[in-house]
């Protein structure tokens, strides 16, 4: 098949999971025969990737415009308005001429950052549009979904010949949502198996930088720190798990809008000795050097229609804790009982039950190593990449 992706995060803009998951899936879909033309966008200073099969739109600045023309909500989201605006109209337009020179057989648009484009194509080009949602604005801004966001994301469901969502969580809350059943499809995402693996270096000098002690079992948490992604009850449950455990340390690496919040939190329950905080972005081989440094990575979100991050802390043979109450794909990922164990399930909004999930595992060592085990499994013989790329190319094959 010939294939549009036209998607906002492609490396080397890589922010979230969408830039992990089009950088992951461009290649993919092309080793099982696909061809492939990613269009993306540049930013400002960006270099354009020389490569015939990607085309880059660069941004424009239409904020000098907005006076009588936006509602005020679209005016106070500043120069990235028109940015992301005028690239998906760039997007439309570039798509329509590739698809004159050479039809494709079905356009994939993700997320609701390329939803103006795909509701342009729609009534433009004669292809089949495919809409990946990666997450939903219900889930992600809870107290307060923007309304432009919010109608873009469900006109572009309405004129897609078919939508493909991360889980089978994220199916239900689409359908639950209004979604049609009979054009909502779950492919989960993947992980890359050689790049995340036990063998992966960073262990020592990680802990060493950070002044962790050898012996000590480390508890590693790594997310934007906004409400969702469960890092304030975390800390408030804390205390519980040093009290049963007071050699362990936490590690929380991330970045967003609680900033200041937890780091008031950490301070104000007296546990700075036992918690590391540190609010940046890092890059990839930090990231896989964390997972080394840990004995057990924590992850207690309530909106996660996927988690990646979850299958990069299994792929390095690391057992997880994980929320599993909500809108979580975490659940699908991490078996929670049996002999193919590798995590805990709990509440990420329950201080007490991320406690209990944290002190269970510490409890046992030997068995914190064979859920690793079995985690490592799991990764890569259920979420490679190839696996995901099959999957999709299938429900593309319906629409085309």
């Amino acid at each position: 098949m010939r294939i549009a992706m036209v998607v906002w995060e492609y490396p080397p803009h890589v922010v979230g999971g969408l830039g992990t998951y089009s950088g992951a899936m461009a290649p993919a879909l092309r080793a099982a025969g696909h061809d492939v033309q990613v269009f993306a966008a540049l930013r400002n200073g960006d270099v354009p990737d020389p490569q015939p099969d990607t085309h880059w739109a660069r941004q424009l600045d239409l904020s000098p415009t907005y006076l009588g023309v936006y509602k005020q909500e679209a005016s106070s989201w500043g120069a990235f308005f028109g940015e992301l605006y005028s690239t998906n109209i760039l997007w439309a337009d570039a798509v329509r001429a590739e698809h004159g020179r050479q039809p494709f057989d079905v356009i994939a648009v993700h997320d609701w950052l390329g939803a103006p484009a795909g509701l342009t194509l729609a009534q433009h080009v004669d292809a089949p549009i495919v809409f990946h949602v990666h997450s939903a604005e219900w889930g992600r801004q809870p107290g307060g979904p923007s309304p432009i966001v919010s109608q873009w994301e469900s006109a572009a469901g309405r004129a897609a010949d078919a939508t493909i969502t991360v889980s089978q969580a994220m199916v239900r809350d689409l359908i639950a949502h209004g979604w049609d059943a009979e054009r909502v499809y779950g492919v989960w995402n993947g992980v890359d198996t050689e790049k995340f693996a036990p063998d992966a270096p960073g262990r020592p000098e990680l802990r060493a930088r950070y002044g962790l002690p050898d012996d000590a079992p480390v508890v590693f948490f790594i997310g934007r720190l906004t409400g969702v992604k469960g890092a304030r009850p975390l800390i408030e449950g804390w205390p519980r798990v040093a009290a049963q455990h007071p050699e362990a340390r936490l590690v929380a690496l991330g970045t967003g809008d609680q900033d200041d919040e937890i780091r008031g939190l950490v301070a104000g329950l007296g546990v700075e000795d036992s918690v590391t905080l540190r609010t940046e972005w890092v890059s990839e081989d930090e990231r896989i050097a964390h997972f080394m440094a840990a004995d057990l990575v924590v992850l207690p979100s309530t909106y996660e229609p996927f988690g990646i991050v979850s299958l990069e802390a299994m792929a390095c043979g690391k057992p997880v804790v994980v929320g599993a109450r909500g809108v979580v794909g975490f659940r699908e990922q991490v078996v929670n009982y049996g002999p193919n164990q590798c995590g805990l399930h709990v509440n990420g909004a329950d201080p007490a039950d991320i406690a209990w999930g944290i002190g269970e595992a510490l409890r046992d060592g030997e068995r914190m190593r064979r859920w690793g085990e079995n985690g490592r499994q799991r990764a890569v013989e259920m979420f490679t990449w190839g696996r995901c790329a099959v999957r999709t190319a299938e429900v593309y094959g319906r629409v085309r």
